[in-house]
This record gives C-alpha cells, structure tokens and sequence, in this order.
C-alpha cells in the first residue's frame, strides 16, 4: 500500500509538474507573439520616420526656388491622398523656417472640426491609420519630385496597415490613381483582401508543409 501511495503522489507531482510546464510554455508563446508584432510595429515606425527624414532632407537641401517648388508638391499631393481617403476636412502642411543658413521643415495634418483648426504633427495624428497615408504619399512625392526622377515600380508593403476597414475602399481608389496618374506600376504585399482582390493580377501565398504555395486570386 506504501508503494502504492508513493506511485500516486509522484504521479500528481508529475502531473502538476506538466501543468505548470503547460502554463509556462504558453505564457512564453503569447509572449513571443506578443514580442514579434512589437518588433514588427517598430520596423513599422521606424520606417515612418525614415520617410520623413528624407523629405525633410529634400528640403533643406534644395535651392530657394526649387524648395518651395517642392513643398508645394508634396503639401498638394499628401493633402490629395488624405482628402481621397478621409474627406475633405484635412489637409497637409509643410513649415519651412530659416535657422541659420539652411531650412528646416516641419510637417503638420490640419483637420477641421466643426470649424476649429486643428493642427498636428502627422506621428501624433489619430483615427484610421492618418500616418499611414501621409507616410505613404510621401513616398511617391519623393519619387517624383527628387531630381533625376526615380524610375520604376511603386513597391508597398503592408499599404495602409492601420487604415480602419470603413476607409479601405477609397485607399484602393487612391492607389489606382497614383498608378494612372504618374505611369507606375504598384506592386504590394498586403494581408487586406480587399486591397489584394481589387488589383489587377493578385496572388495568395500561403505555407503548406514548409513549401509556399501560389494561387492566382485575380478577378476573371
């Protein structure tokens, strides 16, 4: 009976033993997860500020004349995506201000709240993913203002990320729009089905038994 007694006590010692292992195995997998989309926010962001450190550069860098030029067509341009995507009561503007001799920009988003002006800066925006646009249409500004022009493909990765699913239709119509207007092709990784179903050849890559495979999920 002794031995008997001694079986089952190391049996529920074992057993708890396994569900504490249990417990602790999946804190650490939500922790991971956890971990892993912060490292991917952070790619996210720093990539952000990448993008308006070069147009800040631009600018500061760019002859009087071919500055204001510039600022001009970034400010029309980000204000056009904005405005496609979110209404009319937003807009883009760039501060340019001597300090010393050269220039320094300061970007801003101004919205319109029932009358009252609201002005800040486009990381502290809030609502629908407002810095994705920016940061994007950025990007294509770069493109076509820097001199010689850049060509080629648009290439996006996770467009519009943090753009609310209300909006998604009007970033799609906004993309189309940049493609037709200045001659470029978009290619674009995205996990949105809407934005990968909209384009004009689409594919699904998925995992199965460690070998990607492809699936052509173009609209016929």
């Amino acid at each position: 009976m002794s031995s008997e007694r001694e079986l089952e006590q190391l049996e529920n010692v074992f057993q708890q033993a396994r569900d504490q292992w249990m417990r602790l195995d999946e804190k650490k997998r939500m922790l991971q997860e956890r971990l892993e989309a912060a490292e991917a926010e952070l790619v996210h962001m720093e990539d952000t500020v990448d993008t308006y450190e070069k147009a800040r550069v631009l600018l500061q860098q760019s002859a009087e004349y071919a500055r204001e030029q510039a600022k001009q067509q970034m400010e029309t341009l980000v204000t056009n995506a904005l405005q496609y995507v979110f209404g009319p009561l937003v807009s883009f503007e760039i501060e340019l201000e001597e300090h010393g001799n050269r220039a320094v920009a300061d970007m801003y988003v101004i919205s319109d709240y029932e009358g009252i002006r609201v002005k800040t800066k486009p990381q502290d925006a809030r609502g629908g993913g407002v810095v994705d646009i920016v940061t994007l249409a950025l990007r294509v500004a770069l493109m076509e203002t820097t001199q010689p022009r850049q060509a080629g493909p648009l290439l996006l990765d996770e467009p519009g990320k943090h753009v609310s699913g209300e909006y998604t239709h009007y970033l799609y119509e906004f993309l189309k729009s940049l493609a037709t207007m200045f001659g470029r092709q978009i290619i674009m990784i995205t996990h949105n089905h809407h934005l990968a179903e909209s384009g004009d050849k689409a594919f699904s890559v998925s995992i199965r038994d460690g070998l990607s495979q492809i699936e052509d999920i173009s609209k016929p």
